[in-house]
C-alpha cells in the first residue's frame, strides 16, 4: 500500500506508541491538560519548522533564523516602548514580518550573488544579527510589554481544568498562526509554479534552471519567506512568555532541522511535506515534554535531539542510496 511507503505514517505510529508508553508510565499523557500544554509547546517550533522545511526542500540551509527572529521581535517591542505605542498588536506582527523579510532577503541575495554554501552565509549573517542586537540595541530583558501585546498574551482559545489536581491549562489565541501559515505554505508549495520551482531547485539546480526557473529569484524568495516567518514567530514567542528575552530562541536551528528531518524532509533537498514536518515537530516536542513527565532532567533533551538528528539523517541517506540502486538496476551504468 502507498500509505506504508510514506514517512508520515511511521512518524504518526511512533507518536502514538510513545504516547501509550508515557501514559503507561506516568498516567498523565492523555489528560486534557497535557494535550493542551503540548499544543501550546508546538506553536513556535511548528512555525519555525514550516519555514525550515521550505528552505531544506530548496536544497539550502538556514541557521540564522533564530537570530532574525530575536532581532525582529526585540527591535519592534523596544521601538513600541520608546514611542509609547497604544495601537493594535497587528502592526507589531506586520513590522516583525517586514523586518524579518528584509534580513532574510539579505541571506538570499548573498547566496545568489556569492554562490557559497548557505550554511556558511547564514552562519555569518546570524552572528551579525545577534551582534547588532547586543552591541547596538543594547539588548536586555523587557518584562513590561506594550498594552496591545500584553492583552494578546492573555487571550486564549479555551481553558481546560483538572479538578483532581486543581490545575488548568489554556491554549493561546496565537496558536492560530500555526495552521494559517501551514495552509498558506501548502497552497504555495503544491499549487503554484513557484512552489514547484522550490522542489525543482532542491532536486537539481542545473535541471531547474534548464527548465526555465529563475534559480536566483527562487533562492531569494525562500530566504525572504523564512525571514518573514521567523519575525512572526519571534513576536508569538513574546506573547507566549509575556516578556522579551533576547536569547530565548538560541539553539532552535538545531531542533527545527532535527524535527523536519524526522518528518521526512531530505537534507539534500527536493523532498518533504508540511504534514510530515509538523508530525516531526510534534514528535520532538513530545519527547522533550515527556522527559519532564517522567521526572528526567530537561537537559537530556539535547542528548535525545542529537540522537534523533543522526537517526533522521541515516534514514534519509539509506532511502536515497536505495533509490539510486533501484535506478541502476533498471538502467545499468556503462
Amino acid at each position: 500500500m502507498k500509505l506504508f511507503r510514506r514517512n508520515e505514517f511511521y512518524v504518526a505510529c511512533t507518536i502514538l506508541a510513545l504516547g501509550l508508553l508515557i501514559q503507561g508510565i506516568s498516567g498523565q499523557f492523555f489528560t486534557a491538560n497535557n494535550i493542551t500544554d503540548l499544543a501550546r509547546s508546538v506553536i513556535v517550533p511548528g512555525i519555525l519548522g514550516l519555514g525550515t522545511m521550505m528552505v531544506l526542500i530548496s536544497g539550502n540551509i538556514d541557521i540564522s533564523f533564530p537570530a532574525i527572529s530575536m532581532l525582529s521581535m526585540y527591535a519592534v517591542i523596544k521601538w513600541f516602548i520608546v514611542i509609547h505605542y497604544q495601537g493594535p498588536v497587528a502592526l507589531g506582527f506586520i513590522l516583525c514580518a517586514l523586518l524579518g523579510a528584509l534580513l532574510g532577503a539579505l541571506n538570499g541575495i548573498l547566496a545568489a550573488w556569492l554562490k557559497l554554501p548557505t550554511l556558511i552565509i547564514t552562519l555569518g549573517t546570524g552572528s551579525i544579527y545577534l551582534g547588532f542586537m547586543q552591541a547596538v540595541l543594547k539588548s536586555s530583558v523587557i518584562s513590561v510589554l506594550p498594552p496591545s501585546v500584553a492583552s494578546l498574551s492573555k487571550l486564549f482559545l479555551f481553558t481546560v481544568y483538572n479538578t483532581k489536581q486543581d490545575i488548568s491549562s489554556s491554549l493561546p489565541a496565537v496558536f492560530l498562526f500555526l495552521p494559517v501559515i501551514g495552509i498558506i505554505l501548502f497552497f504555495v508549495m503544491q499549487y503554484t509554479m513557484l512552489g514547484r520551482g522550490v522542489y525543482a531547485l532542491g532536486g537539481d539546480s542545473v535541471a531547474c534552471e534548464r527548465a526555465g526557473f529563475n534559480v536566483a529569484r527562487i533562492r531569494i524568495f525562500v530566504f525572504t519567506l523564512m525571514g518573514m516567518i521567523s519575525g512572526v514567530a519571534g513576536l508569538v514567542r513574546v506573547v507566549l512568555t509575556g516578556m522579551v528575552q533576547p536569547t530565548t530562541l538560541i539553539g532552535y536551528e538545531l531542533s527545527s532541522i532535527a524535527a523536519v528531518v524526522l518528518g521526512g524532509v531530505s537534507l539534500s533537498g527536493g523532498k518533504g511535506t508540511i504534514s510530515g514536518s509538523l508530525l516531526g515537530v510534534m514528535l520532538l516536542t513530545m519527547i522533550t515534554n515527556s522527559l519532564i513527565l517522567m521526572g528526567i532532567p530537561s537537559y537530556w533533551s539535547k542528548f535525545v535531539t542529537g540522537i534523533l538528528i543522526v537517526v533522521g539523517i541515516g534514514i534519509t541517506s539509506f532511502r536515497t542510496l536505495r533509490a539510486k540502486r533501484r535506478v541502476n538496476a533498471v538502467i545499468p551504468e556503462n
